[in-house]
Order: C-alpha cells, then structure tokens, then sequence
C-alpha cells in the first residue's frame, strides 16, 4: 500500500541561496529542515514523496534538493514525483484576475496534486519541524484509511508552548478538540507570543493570556484521496464567494474548519509533544541549529543524516 507525503514547497524563491529560509543549513553537516522531514517520513513507513512546487523554481529545486533526494529514494525504494502549483490553475469556470501575483494557498497547494495523488497521504509545510512522532502517529493513521470511511482525516496536534518563537509573535490554528480526541473547531489566531507563564495575543490595550497547552495545528494533515475531489468543488464555491480574489487564499485549515462545522468530516487530533522548529525569524535560526545538534549529539539523528536508512 502506497502512503504519501505531499509537501508544500511553492513558496520557496526563485532565487536560491538567497536568504530564502526553507534553505538555510540548520544540521551539523549542512542539512535544510526538509531533509529532516523527509528522512523521518521515510522511517515512518511512507513510501511516496510528492514535491508541490512552482514550475519557475523547477530547475533551482532539482539542483539544491530535488537530484539529491530522488538518488537517496532510488535507494530506499521511495517513489518520487513532482506537482506545480500556478495561479493559472482554477476549476472550470473560474477566471483569473488579471491583478493576480501570488498561487492560492495551501488548498490550491494540495489540488495541485490531483492527478499524482489516489492514495492516503499526510500534507506538511517545507520549512517546518515536527518531529518523528508525529510522522509515525500520522502513518499508522493512514494505513488503517478504509474507502467506505473517505472523510475520516487526522492531524498532528502539537502543543502550543512547544511551537513559540523567542523572537516575535506567531500565527497558530488554535484547536478545540473534545474528550474524544477529535477536532471540534480551529480558529486562525495571530500575534500570539511567548509570556513567562506561558502565551498571549494582544488586543488593543489588553493582554489576553492563552492556554499554552493548547492544541495547535502546525498545517500537518493526514487525508485521504476522496479529498481532492472536495477540494475541487470547495475551490469552485471560493470563487462564488467572491471577496477580493486579488488577495484572497484558498487556506487548508480555514476548509477543513468549514467542512467540520457542516459535519462532513471527522478529524482526529494525534498529540505530539515534540518541539516544532521553524526559521520565522532570522534571529531564530541559531536556536534552531542548537537544537538539530543536540538531537545530533543524543543520537536521534546521525552523520549523514540518512546513513541508518540505506
């Protein structure tokens, strides 16, 4: 049985080796925070790498990532394909507005895998962090996806204390998730930064604390190949919203929300108490290194990197 993962890399740019933080050297021998995802989605058990990346960037990416992971997979037997995700690329019907610079979001972003996709897969963000278990609480979820259950999703709920930056505020889906472990409710919250009793967002004049024990969604997702054809017509109905279609995203969380509030699907909240790492700031990325050398050093990872897997 085939699992994927689907990862969201359109955003990086063009221009490579250019303070673009997806590609910053955070490991001890030079490894990008892809690299790490990738070789603990491996030992998981997924056996398909799905890139989802712009088309201008293409001959960039093969050359700083792309050839050298896909020599690593051929070894390990993993398959690997490419998708592209470009603003041109809308459901029939739905045009494009001429003012339009940017793709549409991560919902787009995972369209964008349609024709590649027809299997259960996790979806995750480029630059981010999770940690191992998370990749293997998601794969054993999706290897018991069943056809007769095709809305039954997962994600990984990581713990809001160990997702803060030191250095400035963060954006968090903070999760309500009942007694029975499942996602009742995700509401996008921004500004939210770390206090010495825990974190905070503030709202005009007052500090609002939040429970720093939160669940939060970090955009790690585990779905199902029913999905795309949901986020097809959930695309077409974005249009019909219609809004400022300039600027506006077709965002992953902000649908599953909507598909949970109309109970059409089910999500189960996997908890990780894994610290997620992420370069948000450029002041964040020697707490980052510091943190891949210690895992290092305590022999989660090794040198090279990927030396326990071939």
């Amino acid at each position: 049985m085939k699992i994927t993962l689907a990862i969201m890399a359109a955003g990086i740019g063009s221009r490579f080796g250019g303070g673009i933080k997806q590609l910053e050297p955070v490991g001890p021998s030079g490894e990008i925070i892809i690299d790490y995802s990738i070789h603990d989605a491996i030992e998981a058990g997924f056996n398909k790498i799905v890139f989802i990346i712009r088309k201008d960037i293409y001959d960039d990416f093969m050359e700083v990532i792309g050839h050298r992971i896909e020599s690593l997979c051929e070894q390990l037997h993993v398959e690997i394909a490419y998708a592209f995700q470009e603003k041109e690329d809308l459901p029939e019907g739905c045009s494009l507005p001429a003012e339009r610079k940017k793709p549409w979001g991560t919902g787009q972003a995972v369209l964008a895998c349609r024709d590649l996709i027809h299997e259960p897969f996790a979806v995750i963000n480029a630059d981010d962090y999770y940690g191992k278990a998370a990749f293997r609480q998601l794969y054993h979820f999706l290897t018991q996806y069943s056809p007769s259950e095709p809305n039954r999703f997962c994600m990984a709920g990581f713990v809001l204390k160990n997702t803060l930056s030191e250095n400035g505020s963060v954006t968090r889906g903070i999760c309500k998730v009942n007694n029975s472990g499942y996602l009742e409710k995700i509401e996008e919250t921004s500004g939210i930064f770390k206090t010495e009793t825990g974190a905070a967002v503030q709202k005009g004049d007052e500090t609002v604390a939040i429970d720093a024990n939160s669940h939060v969604s970090m955009n790690m997702w585990g779905l199902t190949p029913e999905f795309m054809d949901t986020l097809e017509k959930e695309f077409v109905c974005f249009f019909e919203e219609g809004g400022d279609l300039t600027k506006r995203e077709y965002l992953l969380p902000i649908l599953i929300g909507k598909l949970l509030e109309k109970g059409q699907v089910s999500v189960k909240v996997l908890e990780t108490r894994d610290t997620w790492f992420g370069v948000t700031y450029r002041e964040d990325k020697p707490t980052v290194e510091e943190a891949f050398r210690k895992l290092t050093q305590k022999g989660i990872y090794r040198v090279p990197l990927f030396g326990d897997l071939i």
